[in-house]
């Protein structure tokens, strides 16, 4: 990304701010010619006392002079003051707001993305969450040190350099070529450092990453002992930013010493120029002095533009991390425009599905789901049946094949409008940070407390709840797994969904909690279609339809009974059930 092409990039986020730049800009304009007062009142203070001196006048004459000096330096200081303030202040009000779109925006795009984009594995968690953080902080940082640094040091050499030009013409040729020498030497520093940027970009994707990761395993971690194996991973990652930094700023003390050298060199010119005018007869003495000042203004943005420069040059590889986010077309979820009355009839045709990494899930997959009907999905771990429930809300879509619900392709169907008719209930699902009513509450907006209470009793939560503290107003993730797993059930039930998805849904229950869980599916089951995954034998046996998957493949289908008598895959998963549950052992125990 190029500076031409960031600042495209960035300019919708400031165009609705543009009175703010115009005010900005106003009076850096100002503020610019202000900066040169300095210059011209030493030049003219310094030939009018010389001039007195030569007179051999005294104090009391020159009175007038100091009087005239005084006023309007401390006018200008005064008026330099208020511009400095103002052109802060509407610089940093222009960079909070740049910074709270940006912030926004992002939010906004990655909420409309596919699934597949959150699976890749260059968008896990933390890599993602640095390159946004990088990346707002970079894009802000450049705002801020365009309009309040670099245009205001850039309109004061300007504004210096055409003084220096209509004193004298040589003098001025000085301070322009020292600046394009500069700035060669600035973008050859740039491109030599733009590698280093890059790997130092992906050292803080992988680091960031590599935390969220060490936090979410800390209990495994822990329990085989292995706290040195993960401090030695974090070691080398640590060692190899470490390296990497290390040769960025060699690199960048090299470039700053030559570009120190050569504005030195141009102050020792400007010196030995000016002062042969002088004795020339060309320049008065106070010219001397104003046109070093002068020059100062005109090197003032060289002796910063190596740091703001090096901020530049971390924005544009940092905002190349964001806008690839941000205009990721490909990655936005695809929405169709039908709404039809939905009763859950599913038939897929053909379907074939890959991830992202390549792994192929689901293998020519053909079967049909019945409305109202309770269908259950079987087979081993890897089978597929997670894949065909994200399919059917999709989550994902098909990699060939298609998909048809109550005769309308999946594709042409409003996606909100579908997942609004959907109810997932997941092995492990997902407690916001809050408390138990606003987690509820999250399966219709606006509900009531006595529509939450009566969820809650629904999924047989609600004498728990009561019994706590704060009652619904306690934080869910206080909660147990089996409390949290009926939060995410009571949900259901408020949202009333005409489709229900429940894979694992009692995984992590109790015995008793699994029963009491199970009488409430049962009467939330009632008139809808229900996909069902789960390894307990209790809720596939009494299924309506049952689909045997192994290896992304439908294998068999059919009820029960049928399936057990052909002795076939399902017979060898209901068999290995049964043996895990010691069916005979317990048959004897309850007789």
């Amino acid at each position: 990304m190029t500076i031409t092409s960031l600042f495209h990039q960035t300019r919708p986020f400031i165009r609705p701010y543009r009175h703010l730049l115009f005010a900005t800009l106003s009076l850096t304009a100002i503020g610019s010619f202000a900066a040169q007062v300095n210059a011209w009142i030493l030049r003219y203070t310094v030939d009018n006392i010389n001039t007195l001196t030569e007179a051999h006048k005294t104090l009391k004459d020159g009175m007038n002079l100091l009087l005239f000096i005084s006023g309007v330096l401390v006018a200008k200081e005064i008026v330099y003051a208020l511009v400095q303030f103002g052109q802060k202040y509407y610089g940093e009000k222009l960079r909070i707001y740049i910074t709270r779109d940006l912030a926004q925006t992002i939010v906004d795009r990655i909420l409309t993305y596919r699934m597949a984009f959150y699976t890749s594995n260059d968008n896990e968690s933390g890599k993602l969450q640095t390159r946004i953080d990088l990346g707002i902080s970079s894009l802000t940082r450049l705002v801020q040190n365009f309009f309040i640094d670099i245009v205001p040091l850039f309109a004061n050499s300007i504004v210096a350099l055409v003084f220096m030009f209509n004193a004298n013409f040589y003098v001025g040729l000085v301070g322009l070529a020292i600046l394009p020498i500069y700035f060669y030497i600035s973008q050859l520093q740039a491109t030599k450092l733009g590698g280093f940027r890059r790997r130092m970009r992906t050292y803080r994707e992988n680091k960031s990453n590599g935390i969220i990761s060490l936090i979410d395993s800390i209990t495994v971690i822990k329990s085989f002992v292995r706290e040195p194996l993960e401090a030695e991973k974090h070691k080398d990652l640590q060692f190899s930013m470490t390296q990497n930094l290390m040769q960025t700023r060699q690199l960048s003390f090299v470039f700053d010493s030559v570009k120190g050298f050569v504005e030195q060199f141009g102050v020792v010119v400007i010196i030995i120029l000016t002062s042969y005018f002088v004795l020339n007869g060309n320049m008065t003495i106070g010219a001397i002095m104003f046109h070093i000042l002068l020059f100062n203004n005109v090197s003032s943005p060289i002796r910063q533009l190596h740091r703001i420069y090096d901020e530049v040059n971390d924005a544009l590889i940092n905002a190349e991390g964001y806008f690839e986010i941000v205009q990721a077309e490909g990655e936005v979820e695809q929405s169709g425009h039908l709404q039809p009355i939905i009763e859950g009839h599913f038939a897929l045709r053909n379907v074939n599905f890959h991830y992202p990494n390549g792994t192929q899930a689901l293998k020519d997959v053909s079967i049909k789901i019945e409305p109202n009907k309770i269908t259950a999905l079987v087979g081993l771990s890897g089978a597929g049946k997670s894949t065909l429930i994200n399919l059917l809300d999709k989550f994902y879509e098909p990699s060939s094949g298609e998909i048809y619900l109550d005769g309308n392709n999946l594709k042409e169907i409003d996606t909100a409008y579908l997942r609004s008719k959907i109810g997932l209930v997941l092995q492990k699902n997902h407690i916001f940070k809050g408390t138990i009513a606003e987690n509820i509450a999250y399966g219709k907006l606006g509900a009531s407390q006595i529509e939450i209470e009566t969820a809650a009793k629904q999924a047989y939560i609600h004498d728990q709840i009561i019994q706590l503290p704060n009652g619904y107003e306690t934080n869910a993730h206080q909660l147990s797994g089996g409390q949290q797993q009926r939060i995410a059930i009571a949900r259901l039930f408020l949202k009333d969904p005409a489709i229900i998805f429940l894979d694992e849904p009692t995984a992590n229950l109790d015995a008793i909690a699994t029963e009491q869980i199970r009488k409430s599916l049962d009467a939330i089951k009632k008139d809808r279609t229900v996909i069902i995954i789960s390894h307990s034998i209790s809720q596939i046996i009494d299924a309506e339809n049952i689909i045997v998957m192994d290896n992304g493949r439908v294998v068999e289908e059919g009820l029960h009974d049928e399936l057990y008598d052909r002795q076939g895959t399902y017979y060898n998963i209901f068999s290995a059930m049964a043996n895990s549950l010691n069916i005979e052992k317990i048959a004897r125990t309850m007789n």
